[in-house]
């Protein structure tokens, strides 16, 4: 038998964390972190989620912090993973 297929979405650091969120502040990870569960709710729909193309996949963005830093992410429909491949954050 063969078991289920869970609808469910997953996100994950590409190609890990420690390239994408090393060195970052504790609470720029906790807040990327968290958005990053929104957006793995959202499902195919993370792909309208802050700015990029609206079609054709490719890279988005999301304001972290009223614009203090951004959240770069891609939609992987296919494997139900939203992918978070940068993190920028202007020091103040």
């Amino acid at each position: 038998m063969t078991p289920p297929v869970s609808d469910a979405w997953t996100w994950e650091y590409d190609p890990d964390d420690e390239h994408v969120a090393a060195g970052l502040p504790i609470m720029v990870i906790a807040e990327v972190e968290r958005l990053a569960g929104q957006l793995a709710i959202l499902g195919r729909d993370a792909a309208g989620a802050g700015r990029g193309p609206l079609y054709g996949g490719g890279l988005r963005t999301l304001d972290l912090f009223g614009g203090r830093g951004f959240l770069h992410f891609i939609v992987a429909d296919h494997l139900r993973l939203v992918l978070i491949v940068r993190i920028t954050w202007l020091d103040e």
